[in-house]
């Protein structure tokens, strides 16, 4: 699946599998934590800071850690991943695109509402 088609089917299904309420409480929280730890990984990395890459690793590492918690308790389970190619984009399309498009179109809070 190329990423274009990646994005699309992950953006179309977005909602199934986020909707308990304490899978998108725990996605607003989390999801932040995964951007500063990336976000410390690039810094160490051109900084050639051990440290910060080590510091943000960590943070992304506990980020994906509750993320697939909070996804474990779904109705609908993820789908899993068929290889670390696929892991990788999902991940990195869900941390820095398509959470952020799913609060910023309303869908987050829609989500929340059904849920109560």
């Amino acid at each position: 699946m190329h990423l274009r088609e990646l994005l699309a089917w992950q953006m179309q299904g977005y909602a199934r599998y986020h909707a308990t309420r304490s899978n998108l409480a725990l996605h607003i929280v989390v999801v932040p934590v995964f951007w500063v730890g990336f976000l410390a990984v690039v810094k160490g990395l051109v900084a050639w800071k051990l440290g910060w890459v080590a510091g943000g690793a960590g943070l992304m590492a506990a980020s994906m850690a509750l993320q697939g918690r909070g996804h474990a308790r779904e109705p609908v389970p993820a789908v899993p991943f068929s290889g670390w190619q696929n892991a990788l984009a999902r991940i990195l399309l869900e941390q820095w695109v398509s959470f952020p498009w799913f609060v910023a179109t309303g869908g987050w809070l829609r989500a929340w509402r059904r849920a109560g």
